[in-house]
């Protein structure tokens, strides 16, 4: 009967129903190259050894036996017996020869291939197991790839050891753990035309953020040459966000960027080696740009919002997926290589919401990509290579240069995982991730800096920066069950600076963003002078002005870099809330503020008391700052306007009088920001006394308004809220400037305008949350950390108030 019997599977003739038959891997591949071709999605074509070939192998060479005696009844955590038994169980099926049948229909195949590629056809060996690729279990890089292969004797070598693969000893552990029997697998080989990224680039995307499990925008990461350095951490790829609502509304545009350190690619050997591939040390000129452009970011989302919505119709349900791409660089497409759906992020009961605090504040020994949002403490325990994980203790923390699958049975015990290399999508934040382990990736010189053997913190609370503390510090875990939160009348808004933060505080009940600040964006991120990237020859220091060169190199007018930085932090606030009204304040930094940036004392005035001087609206229409005014709203335009992000509100602080107010509008619509325009709202900063007290005047020419109840409490009471000699007398609560508030409050309702407060004082103190709720004030923004508190003191006083 065997004779008779076909084991090769042509892609075009799988779909996700022949799992059983050629492995999570082939199948998914069939199922894409069957059906999202016509969606205009490319796809290598090739065909599957299914798993009934591997079982016809062994059973041929009658190996089975011989494969129970090594693998039946063992301690899987005794890692020196693990790894003999591994290999005893390789070397049974490697040297298990494939039948005739099997290699003839193998090798007709690859000839078949070549009529369709041409004799320059390289191929991609793949292993894909039975059990691979589930919703509940990826077994992510536990099998072998084998890649650039050539050549009928180099095809069926590559199949030998791909089969073997199946009892590495990472593939042994991770199925005990899983609960899967080693002898009910099987393993297919998926064999398909190589992608020449060798000549371009390659990478990982997935269709949510990895670290929140935020849903709504598409995570692409990426470096130049063949993928498996971007899988395994070998590289600090590039990272790109495209945000999924807007990009289907029809708008076209990269959310967020980051540039990666690829400092090097993995390459054809092309005889220079033993081996198919090499990793070559990559050119100063392709470090400092992206391996890709904005269109192929672009079309890799198309392609990753396509995928996911097949794959969600097939499964009746919302399944995100993690997708490998790479772009040809002889045919100059992008094709999909490999998907399979996310399995550990979106797993996750959004309804409990974990906050870890750090409590003590050092400089950080290391820092890198944050894998998670935990705190971990534990020793630290450099291992450089295999022979020293034996040393590894439960609990510590392991520091590696990279770590591989076979490092799984220590990843496992580890309290956290730091590496000198890698980016969020590589094995060892996958594994992390799986895990639930807070893991630092790509720190470059954690195994130099850390101290082996000696206490460490690992923080990955703090954003999208990772870090490493020397010492055991102190941090708590709050953990809230939201599922059975209601929601008050009064709208809860939130307080936001960093980008970093804003998918994982997307998740916390919110009516949208009260404050979102550029202040954090422009000092992170940009660190410059908007005037002195404007007007570098007006920059004296010689030190400064290569910083600044240093930091727009890759633009063509440094006055881009600033436009595309502040745009896309905003953006990413603003898509992290979208659709929810996200209020974003132009800058409000005062001069000494402004002078600490790079290039920033060229162009600034000293002044005795910066809090009531030139800041706020006096400075967008004077001439000493409206060039960088400009720019400001260059930036909110392409927010806007050319991201999509409608649900921009811009405000206007510390607007002293309503000339001035009417100056600044003018202004903004000059620059392509007239209110009313594409729905675009501008409200103003109620914090001065006039604003107050000419309220009736400021509703006339503003949408809204929002209390800033810090500096109407500085200049209500007079009290310079920066000195700390009068800082007993600085209280919000004061009757004085709750008048102030009542009549804010009073006077926006009466010309039914909006009006919110986003000061510091609802979050502070209950009672003053209380105040404002028996105002009937619209809207309260709080900062994250006091949300939950803060909105059952709402509730509360809303009952009380309706007598229920």
């Amino acid at each position: 009967m065997s004779e008779q019997k076909s084991y090769i599977r042509w892609f075009n003739e799988l779909t996700l129903d022949d799992i059983p038959l050629v492995g999570g891997k082939n199948a998914s591949l069939g199922e894409m190259y069957r059906e999202l071709i016509p969606q205009g999605i490319n796809i290598p074509n090739g065909f599957a050894v299914t798993a009934e070939g591997y079982h016809y192998m062994l059973d041929e060479a009658n190996a089975w036996p011989e494969l129970h005696k090594a693998l039946d009844d063992f301690d899987a955590d005794d890692l020196a017996d693990l790894a003999q038994r591994a290999r005893k169980a390789r070397e049974i099926i490697y040297a298990a020869s494939i039948p005739d049948l099997l290699e003839k229909q193998i090798v007709g195949a690859y000839h078949q291939l070549q009529q369709q590629y041409g004799d320059t056809l390289s191929l991609a060996v793949r292993s894909s197991a039975t059990a691979e690729d589930l919703p509940t279990a990826s077994f992510a890089g536990q099998q072998d790839t084998f890649l650039n292969i050539r050549g009928e004797r180099a095809l069926l070598e590559a199949c030998k050891r791909c089969f073997a693969s199946l009892f590495t000893d990472r593939a042994i552990h991770y199925r005990i753990d899983q609960g899967f029997d080693h002898f009910k697998l099987g393993l297919s080989i998926g064999i398909m035309k190589m992608v020449r990224s060798d000549l371009n680039a390659s990478g990982v995307m997935f269709s949510l953020d990895t670290e929140s499990g935020f849903n709504d925008v598409v995570f692409i990461t990426g470096a130049y040459g063949l993928g498996e350095n971007v899988v395994q951490g070998a590289v600090d790829p590039d990272e790109f966000y495209v945000h999924k609502p807007t990009f289907e509304q029809g708008f076209r545009a990269v959310l967020k960027r980051t540039l990666g350190a690829k400092k090097i690619k993995m390459v054809y050997s092309e005889g220079r080696t033993r081996e198919p591939t090499q990793n070559i040390v990559t050119s100063e000129e392709e470090r400092s740009r992206f391996c890709i452009n904005d269109q192929d970011v672009l079309t890799l989302a198309d392609y990753a919002i396509k995928i996911e919505k097949h794959y969600s119709g097939k499964a009746g349900q919302p399944r995100p997926m993690d997708m490998e791409w790479a772009k040809d660089g002889v045919d100059g497409l992008l094709y999909i290589v490999q998907a399979r759906p996310e399995t550990v992020v979106s797993q996750r009961n959004s309804m409990i919401m974990e906050n870890y605090v750090l409590k003590d504040k050092r400089a950080p020994i290391v820092t890198g990509h944050a894998v998670g949002s935990k705190i971990a403490t534990g020793n630290a325990r450099i291992i450089e290579h295999l022979g020293q994980l034996s040393d590894f203790k439960p609990g510590d923390v392991l520091v590696a240069d990279i770590t591989t699958p076979d490092w799984e049975p220590v990843m496992k015990i580890a309290s956290a995982i730091v590496t000198n290399r890698g980016g969020r999508t590589c094995h060892a934040a996958i594994i992390a991730r799986e895990l639930g382990v807070p893991a630092v990736i790509g720190c470059e010189n954690a195994t130099t800096a850390i101290q082996n053997n000696t206490p460490v913190t690992v923080s990955c609370a703090e954003g999208d920066a990772g870090k490493v503390y020397g010492g055991l510090l102190d941090f708590e875990l709050k953990t809230t069950d939201l599922s059975g939160l209601k929601r008050p009348k009064t709208k809860i808004m939130l307080n936001i600076g960093n980008p970093e933060l804003a998918f994982k505080t997307s998740f916390l009940p919110n009516d949208g963003v009260g404050l979102a600040r550029m202040e954090f964006i422009i000092a992170e991120y940009i660190k410059a002078h908007p005037l002195a990237l404007i007007h570098p020859e007006r920059v004296q220091d010689a030190g400064v002005l290569d910083q600044l060169k240093q930091l727009t190199c890759t633009y063509e007018k440094p006055e881009d870099f600033f436009i595309e930085r502040l745009s896309e932090g905003v953006a990413t606030i603003a898509a992290a809330f979208y659709p929810k009204p996200v209020i974003v304040r132009m800058t409000d930094f005062k001069t000494n503020e402004y002078a600490a940036l790079l290039g920033g004392r060229d162009f600034e005035f000293d002044e005795a008391n910066p809090m009531i001087g030139f800041r706020g609206a006096s400075r967008y229409i004077h001439p000493a700052y409206a060039e960088g005014f400009a720019l400001e709203c260059a930036a909110m335009k392409r927010v806007r306007d050319d991201m999509g992000l409608s649900n921009v509100i811009l405000m206007i602080p510390f607007c002293r009088r309503v000339q001035e107010a009417e100056l600044v509008l003018e202004a903004m619509a000059k620059l392509g920001l007239k209110r009313g325009e594409n729905g675009l709202q501008i409200y103003v900063m109620c914090e001065i006394p006039n604003n107050v007290i000419q309220i009736d005047a400021f509703a006339q020419v503003f949408d809204g308004f929002s209390i800033g109840s810090n500096d109407l409490t500085q200049l209500t009471l007079g009290v310079d809220r920066d000195s700390a000699i009068v800082a007993n007398d600085f209280d919000e609560r004061d009757l004085g400037v709750k008048e102030m508030i009542r009549l804010a409050v009073t006077g926006a309702h009466r010309n039914h305008k909006h009006i919110g407060l986003c000061g510091q004082a609802p979050s502070d103190y209950p009672d003053m949350a209380e105040f404002l709720v028996e105002l009937g004030i619209d809207s309260i923004s709080l900062n994250p950390d006091s949300v939950l508190q803060t909105t059952q003191t709402i509730l509360a006083t809303e009952q009380r108030l309706t007598g229920l």
